[in-house]
């Protein structure tokens, strides 16, 4: 079931999320200059520049369009997106909700149905007491004139009776069939539970709709208490006036204190206002009439925004932070900026992350200030200065750095909190790393990668995330304008090269990566032990050549004889007694039936290809080709495009090496500023033994891993539980098989559930009356005479079985649990990833 926006922003084309008319043309868009970035091939004429300069995109560098006419400034009257995309509410919600303009749903309705001894009490008094009021009536009730003959004086009476000498006993008598009467319908409405029956019709009801049901109600009593005050009914009246109007009279010593008009009126304004009492609590009456009262207020007020609540925290659009440290020209500045259209969600993103606490410029507030007072919306602007994606094709909230991905399924087995609402990611969540599993064509790469890739380069943008993004050259990642490095292996255009030794000098931690790309899919082959052989011989010669191997070089060395590498022991050093230890250990193990040697390089051949000729260190002109560890100190955005057709075992082994060494440097440092992210888009056989154990101790070093599978079986099945345990999040899409299934409902668990059962039992009779009358029944109905046994337990069930994930989910649907980092996590709930 739709909600039709009900709890969420309407907005779901992203139209809500502004964008800049132009850059600014007063001289204040200039980018800052962009941060060390490891040196691409000097020699490369895309890069066109002497040797040792920083790379420079494969494409033209973006320049500013040409000046354009100043954006006109709305009317006050009208608010303009940007103003209301940033002052929108984003209330505290469960994680993965989608907080922009986020309202809770109300809890679910449960299904009340009125038990038939409610309707059966409700009757039997109602009919008692009408049988009640006859007998009074008729006065055929015992000693009913005792309590009138007791409580009223006897000259009122005939000696022995009730019977009235004058008007005062004809009057008392009227008073006390009133009285009577009110006790009585009193009695009946306590048992008969009028009030819960009242509940009960009104509960689900609309305001209006209540109060208007009750109204009906209400008029109808009245004709029963003024029959005489609506033409055509000729009814007697209750007696509730004449009794109250002889009771005056008793008071008052006589008919004369009826001739007061006023007293009269004032008599007739309190019955009416009795009777009406009841109705108004039930139907809501004052709440209503408050509600329109204010809504006329409102519209009388000639349409002026009503003034603010000083209580209420100011609009983030007037800058509050800024004018609360003195600087409020640079708060009015950008106030401008916002309202002419000159500004858009990334600029309002990164200028408040500036001002959060602790991130401030050095020299505090004024310092910020002055910036903005220079350079306006274009303040912090990234290294790259660009302020926006080429393209977007998701909904982004960047204020709280969420993504929608879909919304949640309003079916039972979706938590009350989640039915209906959007369901979103951000790096609080991505921070204990996501996986996705699906068939090709389920939505893993358009649905969640790619918006997942685009969240987090507009996020880098601000400042406050890196990501690398590695897939084939034709997976819809975004283009390679919206990156800042982009690496094609095998493409000649390539302004940059991998680093397979990930910018390390230390040849045990390079050689480490670099077996654990090699061999960490081969079971008969310990990575320890291949990262030993890399490392004897990576060591000795970096000691000689000052570098380490190239891959084709490694290759050679890998499957060369004693005498081969007994040359490059005696080019060491003599003060190298380490690495000429760790060299003649490498020329006894070089050809004996247990050296790795020949296993690392038919792996290494893989690489050692004509189209890698020109890649990873094989031009040895010593230029150091792009690391990792750069996304660690930069909010970087990084493409890598892994080789394509004939090459499969070749990008399964980037893969595999970049996933190694992004998680080894996304490990250095606690308390690094930005959140760092990779994206793989496609997993298969890049997860090893080592890298699932690694996946874990990300969580504390603000990094992620996004991880796309068609099926587990594309992990080693020792792996299944230790991935599915180690990620935070995941994601099962529509189409996974029993299999697969099995993984994700164990690892999701089981919930206590009540279950209702129902037991038809045969009822025998032993009187011959009573099986004649079940006789009669059975033939009349065509079914035995039976009573029901019911239990109510609870039990517990998977959560989601291996079969409902495999059938139940349907087309462009998954079932995500989210995690964040805090340890907060959400159960399985069933998304529309279209929606």
């Amino acid at each position: 079931m739709e909600t039709d926006g009900t709890y969420e922003s309407r907005d779901t084309k992203g139209g809500a999320v502004p964008r800049p008319t132009a850059p600014p043309t007063d001289g204040r868009s200039g980018a800052t200059p962009p941060p060390h970035l490891p040196p691409g091939r000097a020699q490369r004429p895309t890069e066109g520049g002497p040797p040792g300069a920083p790379p420079r995109p494969s494409t033209p560098p973006r320049q500013p369009p040409a000046p354009a006419p100043p954006a006109p400034v709305p009317p006050a009257s009208a608010t303009p997106p940007a103003v209301a995309w940033i002052d929108a509410p984003r209330p505290e919600a469960a994680p993965g909700t989608w907080r922009f303009r986020h309202v809770p749903p109300p809890p679910p309705k449960e299904a009340r149905k009125l038990a038939p001894v409610t309707v059966a009490g409700l009757l039997i008094p109602l009919l008692l007491g009408l049988l009640i009021w006859s007998a009074w009536r008729r006065g055929a009730v015992p000693y009913q004139w005792i309590p009138l003959a007791t409580f009223t004086p006897g000259d009122w009476w005939y000696s022995g009776t009730t019977s009235p000498r004058d008007w005062r006993g004809a009057e008392a008598h009227v008073v006390y069939d009133g009285v009577f009467f009110a006790l009585l319908v009193y009695a009946i409405a306590r048992l008969g539970a009028w009030s819960d029956l009242a509940r009960h019709l009104l509960a689900d009801r609309r305001p209006t709709a209540r109060a208007a049901l009750t109204a009906g109600a209400a008029l109808i009593v009245l004709t029963f208490v003024w029959p005489d005050a609506f033409p055509g009914i000729g009814w007697e009246p209750l007696p509730l006036v004449a009794p109250l109007l002889s009771l005056v009279v008793l008071l008052g010593g006589g008919y004369d204190v009826l001739a007061s008009p006023a007293l009269v009126y004032a008599l007739y304004a309190l019955i009416t206002a009795a009777v009406l009492w009841p109705f108004a609590r039930l139907g809501g009456w004052g709440e209503l009439l408050r509600a329109r009262l204010g809504a006329r207020r409102a519209a009388t007020a000639g349409g002026t925004v009503p003034p603010l609540d000083p209580a209420a925290p100011p609009p983030l659009s007037q800058w509050p932070e800024l004018r609360a440290a003195g600087q409020g020209a640079a708060a009015d500045l950008l106030t401008a900026e916002l309202r002419a259209g000159r500004m858009n969600d990334v600029d309002c993103a990164r200028i408040r992350r500036a001002l959060e606490p602790g991130r401030t410029h050095q020299g505090g507030p004024a310092a910020l200030a002055d910036a903005v007072l220079s350079r306006g919306a274009a303040t912090g602007a990234h290294p790259s200065g660009d302020r926006d994606l080429p393209g977007r094709t998701a909904v982004h909230d960047l204020l709280v750095g969420q993504v929608r991905i879909g919304r949640c399924v309003a079916e039972p087995r979706n938590p009350a909190a989640y039915r209906g609402v959007g369901l979103a990611l951000e790096p609080a969540a991505l921070a204990t790393s996501l996986l996705v599993v699906g068939p090709s064509g389920a939505g893993k790469t358009a649905r969640l990668s790619a918006p997942v890739v685009e969240s987090l380069a507009l996020q880098a943008l601000t400042g406050a995330c890196a990501v690398v993004a590695v897939g084939t050259a034709d997976a819809p990642l975004g283009p390679d304008a919206a990156y800042d490095v982009v690496v094609h292996p095998g493409d000649p255009a390539s302004p940059y090269d991998l680093d397979p030794y990930a910018g390390l000098t230390d040849p045990d931690e390079a050689a480490e990566l670099l077996a654990e790309g090699l061999v960490g899919d081969v079971e008969n082959l310990d990575t320890r032990r291949a990262a030993t052989v890399l490392a004897q011989l990576i060591g000795p010669y970096r000691a000689v050549h000052g570098r380490f191997p190239p891959v084709p070089v490694l290759r050679e060395l890998l499957e060369a004889g004693p005498d081969t590498l007994a040359a490059l022991l005696d080019r060491l050093p003599v003060d190298a007694a380490v690495m000429r230890r760790e060299l003649e250990a490498r020329i006894r193990q070089a050809g004996t039936a247990a050296d790795a040697g020949p296993v690392l390089a038919d792996r290494l051949s893989l690489l050692d290809r004509p189209a890698f000729a020109e890649f990873f260190g094989a031009d040895g002109s010593g230029v150091r080709p792009f690391s990792l560890k750069s996304v660690v100190h930069h909010p970087l955005r990084v493409r890598i495009k892994l080789p394509e057709s004939g090459h499969e075992e070749a990008s399964r082994l980037l893969a595999r090496l970049v996933l190694a060494q992004f998680l080894s440097a996304a490990r250095t440092g606690t308390k690094r500023a930005h959140f760092v992210s990779l994206v793989l888009d496609d997993a298969t056989g890049a997860l090893t033994r080592g890298t699932v154990r690694s996946l874990q101790r990300l969580r504390p070093h603000n990094a992620g891993v996004v991880l796309g599978l068609r099926t587990l079986g594309e992990v080693p099945e020792a792996l299944h539980g230790p991935l599915l345990g180690a990620v935070g999040c995941r994601v099962a899409l529509a189409g996974i098989s029993t299999w697969d299934g099995r993984g994700f409902a164990e690892t999701w668990g089981k919930e206590w559930v009540e279950t209702t059962e129902v037991a038809h039992h045969t009822v025998f009779a032993h009187q011959p009356m009573t099986r004649f009358i079940h006789y009669l029944r059975k033939k009349a109905t065509g079914q035995a005479v039976t009573t029901d046994a019911v239990t109510t337990r609870k039990v517990e069930r998977e959560r989601w079985s291996a079969s409902e994930l495999a059938h139940s989910v349907p087309p462009g649907h998954a079932v995500v649990s989210l995690t964040t980092a805090q340890g907060t996590h959400t159960p399985p709930v069933l998304v529309d990833l279209r929606g």
